[in-house]
This record gives C-alpha cells, sequence and structure tokens, in this order.
C-alpha cells in the first residue's frame, strides 16, 4: 500500500522527486530533507537496494543497437552494479590543476533538481559548481568558482563522479548481431520507476476487477496477498 502511494504522490514529481518519494517510503525515519542531502551515489545505492526488495535482484530489460537497430535483451544483478559504500570517503574533495586548488563536495538530489532546467551543458556545470565548490584559489587567493577556466571546471566535474562511482554507472553492451560495442548509461531511478509503474497499473487493474465483482473497497482489496488476489481475479474470469 505505501508503495502505491508513493507511486501516486511520484507522478507529480519530476525524476528527482520520484526517487525521494520511493526512499521516504521505504525509509519512514527519514525525512525527505535526509534522503535529498544523501550524495547520489549514496541515494542511488539505496534505491538499487530497494529495487531489490521489490522485485528481486535480477534486472532486464531491452535497448536497440545504434548502428544496426537490432533489438538487444540485457540482464544485469543487482550485485553487480554496487560499488564500495562511500559513507567512508571524507565528505569533501580537492583538486590541483594549473595553479588552482578547489575544494568541493559531492552533489546531491537538491543539486541535481537545481540544475534540471539548464538548456546548455556549461550553463548546467556552472550552477553545479556554485552549488558544490567549498573554496577555490588560484596561487593561494581565493576565486569564485565562475572564474574557474574551462578545463578546471570540466576537470572539477569528472573528479566528482569519479569520486562517487556510483552515481554514473554505465553497462559494457555488445551486439549479436553486427558486433557494436558500446557503454550505456544506467541510470536506477528512471528504470526502477518504470518498472513501479507497470506495477501500480497492474495492481489498480486488479482492484478494479475485483471491486466491480464483488463490491471490496480498494483497502480491503490491497490487503489480501498477491497470491489470494490472483485466485479471485481466476474465478472472476471463468
Amino acid at each position: 500500500m505505501e508503495l502505491l502511494n508513493a507511486w501516486e504522490r511520484g507522478l507529480s514529481e519530476p525524476a528527482t522527486g520520484r526517487a525521494l518519494a520511493l526512499l521516504t517510503a521505504a525509509c519512514p525515519d527519514m525525512s525527505v530533507d535526509d534522503v535529498a542531502t544523501l550524495d547520489i551515489g549514496e541515494r542511488d545505492r539505496w534505491l538499487l537496494t530497494l529495487r531489490e526488495w521489490t522485485f528481486g535482484s535480477q534486472m532486464e530489460s531491452v535497448i536497440h543497437c545504434a548502428t544496426c537497430n537490432e533489438r538487444l535483451e540485457w540482464s544485469v544483478n543487482v550485485a553487480d552494479l554496487r560499488f564500495a559504500n562511500q559513507s567512508k570517503l571524507p565528505g569533501d574533495f580537492s583538486l590541483e590543476l594549473d595553479r588552482y586548488h578547489v575544494s568541493f563536495r559531492l552533489p546531491n538530489s537538491m543539486d541535481l533538481s537545481a540544475i534540471a532546467d539548464c538548456d546548455k551543458p556549461n550553463d548546467a556545470r556552472d550552477r553545479l559548481l556554485d552549488r558544490c565548490v567549498i573554496d577555490s584559489r588560484l596561487d593561494g587567493q581565493q576565486v569564485s568558482s565562475r572564474d574557474l577556466p574551462a578545463s578546471v571546471a570540466d576537470r572539477v566535474v569528472e573528479r566528482m563522479g569519479e569520486a562517487d562511482p556510483q552515481s554514473n554507472i554505465e553497462l559494457d553492451l555488445l551486439c549479436p548481431a553486427c558486433g557494436h560495442s558500446w557503454q550505456a548509461l544506467f541510470d536506477i531511478e528512471s528504470f526502477f520507476w518504470t518498472e513501479i509503474t507497470a506495477w501500480a497499473k497492474r495492481i489498480l487493474a486488479e482492484v478494479h476487477v475485483l471491486a466491480s465483482a464483488y463490491g471490496w473497497p480498494e483497502t480491503e482489496i490491497l490487503n489480501l496477498s498477491a497470491l489470494r488476489r490472483q485466485h479471485y481475479l481466476g474465478l472472476v474470469a471463468g
């Protein structure tokens, strides 16, 4: 029931809000703000765990080859997508390049929300650095993150991804038809949300059938075990 409520709440939210809705439903002791301040990799690790609890450890999907458009089915285990826990790492990181010294923290969900409306990659990068750079200096003199040269700014963003590999998962894929190999970005939030949406629509369809047949209220139907619901659906179908 709570997962269905989380799905309903997430329908009016952008992608980041959907992830927060799912995690706060699964972790009632944590507030939305608590979850929103998790590093993206830590948040996605929790989403992987929640997905495993909900649908099991095996994940499957399809993708089309960019070279020959062949339909490719892929499968991966949740355990293969988990990186070492980042919680033991320091809360801030630093980079030295071309006489610049930059200290930064890892992005969280609030940072992603803040850059969601950026149409240009450079604008998103600059806004992200505004939020995540703790201190930036040139030859020891403090400068704004906006004054960092593009080479340094880009390297800081790259360093963020390197420091939090869980936030940037890529799958190695190979097309059996043409032999083309490539890496595809895996986004647990969108993958899990797609699964949750399909599940929720199926559950609501089952509620509709049983409510129409027996006159039972939604709450009573949802409180039935999946096995009993399927038994009653079989009886209705004859």
